[in-house]
């Protein structure tokens, strides 16, 4: 599963939503929680459940629905669950859930304990203090498929301001990512939340690539290509990433542990490296 690229869209803008695979995202999010006012999560809940039943409406993305919290003061993810899978309408299930405000596994277990019959990936997204102190144990839980950062929500927990380098979010950044690397599932990081700044996103981007992380959030369409882009990797990168594969079974024929590629020798984490960047060229001319 390729998420590179993971838009949210109001789950009460049920226009938004029909328009929301046409931006090539990889995953698009129907957000029944930040996005929708308290006096309209029934409406939203409503909406979605058209949109995702419309025989007509038929996406080539990964089609996510963002529930309510399983537990906490407001709307809860148990009335969202409900509205979805209640009446056992397969045509109503998407193609996976996201839960916020994760504090340990035992949330997206509840979570799963909800969802009649077999629950969608879930991806687990931790924003506070106590998220991500628990990120193993969220990226550990059966439902989990991707562990998800979230850095506003962190920010205001812990009381940190937040500045365009992301020095205050580097420790818990780097935290989500190794969590989610010990469980092998995907790592998707935090939003840029100044969608007109396309060289900002480019950059912190790329450096969430850096990091490790498999694909990032957006809250607007206008950064899907940006981010689409950064985790495609270029030709030349393509082509040496070949050439390393290439000689590496060359090298394993004749026997020998070592070898070079441009002048450099290639040990186990650089083969690593091109066989993680063959896979997303390959993946990205899939989509």
């Amino acid at each position: 599963m390729l998420r590179r690229s993971v838009l949210f869209s109001p789950g009460d803008r049920p226009e938004l939503m029909r328009k929301a695979p046409g931006t090539g995202a990889d995953t698009i999010v129907f957000d029944l929680e930040d996005a929708v006012a308290p006096a309209r999560k029934d409406e939203a809940r409503e909406a979605v459940r058209d949109v995702l039943t419309d025989p007509d409406f038929d996406p080539d993305a990964e089609v996510c629905v963002r529930v309510n919290p399983v537990e906490g003061p407001g709307a809860t993810a148990e009335a969202d669950v409900e509205a979805l899978f209640g009446e056992g309408d397969a045509a109503a299930r998407p193609d996976a859930l996201m839960l916020p405000k994760c504090t340990d596994g035992d949330d997206v277990d509840a979570l799963d304990a909800l969802v009649p019959g077999e629950t969608p990936p879930v991806l687990s997204l931790v924003e506070s203090a106590a998220g991500v102190l628990h990120a193993e144990s969220v990226a550990a839980a059966d439902a989990t498929d991707a562990l998800v950062f979230g850095a506003e929500d962190l920010s205001a927990d812990i009381g940190a301001t937040r500045t365009d380098e992301g020095t205050e979010v580097l420790h818990a950044r780097e935290h989500v990512v190794l969590a989610a690397a010990a469980a092998e599932v995907d790592a998707i990081d935090t939003v840029h939340t100044d969608f007109s700044d396309t060289e900002g996103l480019r950059e912190e981007t790329a450096f969430a690539i850096q990091l490790g992380y498999d694909g990032k959030m957006a809250i607007h369409p206008s950064q899907v290509p940006v981010i689409n882009g950064a985790f495609t990797p270029d030709e030349e990168t393509v082509e040496w990433a070949e050439r390393v594969l290439a000689a590496k079974a060359e090298a394993d024929a004749e026997g020998r542990g070592v070898f070079q590629v441009d002048g450099q020798m290639i040990d186990a984490p650089l083969i690593a490296q091109a066989e993680r960047v063959v896979e997303r060229a390959r993946a990205a001319d899939d989509v």
